[in-house]
């Protein structure tokens, strides 16, 4: 039976659906316990646990605003004195408030940052403090494809996402000395809710703009989470691998 000394801990910000929770399922396994966070939706979260425990792993929901920096630093330390270790981080938690620049309210800019930069930030900062103990960590950040290439409308989206794109590269250098990488995936248009929800003209629109002509699956980005993670990739750190059908190399 694996106890909590000899299991792989995870934790997965925002893996209650979408690309969170495929990435939880991707770490689904006997030896493995995957604590995800999520911010609204209980029922969800339940249905990603089952998932979870369907494909014989174990999965733990944890509510938690990652904006908040003292709330974060408790999750941390919970999960640390209950399992003794943290072995993998993936920042996958973010949300999106649209709007041209001109009209955009502050609280809209100040909402997204907080929550998808500033979230990642503080993640990294506390589970970094392990993993430097344990000369040992994987840190994965899902940023994105208008991180790199801009996107109308979504200055603060964008913005947010360049700023993991920069926070990979600069702790990618600071802890590779600890055996901690740090890496970014940057999905490009993947089946979710949220591009459920689009239009028709819209996803039309979209699919012109693909080479390979179609949308991709969240587990298409959940693989290169697993790969990333992986000690098959224990000397690449501080890359931007794109998940995103050719639109943008």
């Amino acid at each position: 039976m694996t106890t909590s000394s000899d299991r792989r801990v995870i934790i997965v910000t925002g893996g209650s659906r979408g690309i969170g929770r495929a990435i939880c399922l991707s770490f689904a396994h006997p030896d493995t316990i995957v604590y995800f966070t999520y911010l609204k939706s209980v029922e969800q979260a339940f249905e990603t646990e089952k998932q979870v425990k369907d494909l014989s792993g174990s999965a733990v929901g944890v509510k938690l605003d990652i904006g908040i920096g003292k709330e974060t630093e408790e999750f941390f330390k919970k999960i640390s004195k209950e399992e003794g270790r943290i072995d993998i981080l993936v920042n996958n938690a973010g949300i999106v408030k649209d709007g041209m620049i001109a009209l955009m309210k502050e609280s809209d800019w100040d909402d997204v940052i907080d929550t998808n930069l500033k979230g990642t930030f503080n993640c990294i900062k506390y589970a970094s403090k392990i993993m430097i103990r344990q000369k040992y960590g994987r840190i994965i950040n899902i940023t994105s494809l208008v991180g790199a290439s801009g996107n109308s409308g979504q200055a603060n989206y964008v913005a947010s996402k360049a700023g993991i794109i920069g926070l990979t590269k600069a702790c990618a250098k600071e802890l590779a000395p600890r055996n901690i990488t740090v890496n970014a995936v940057a999905p490009g248009y993947i089946e979710t809710d949220m591009t459920a929800s689009l239009p028709e003209n819209v996803k039309d629109a979209m699919l012109k703009q693909i080479p390979l002509g179609r949308i991709g699956k969240p587990n298409e980005v959940a693989n290169v989470v697993l790969f990333l993670a992986s000690d098959a990739a224990s000397y690449i750190t501080g890359q931007i691998i794109h998940v995103n059908g050719g639109i943008y190399t």
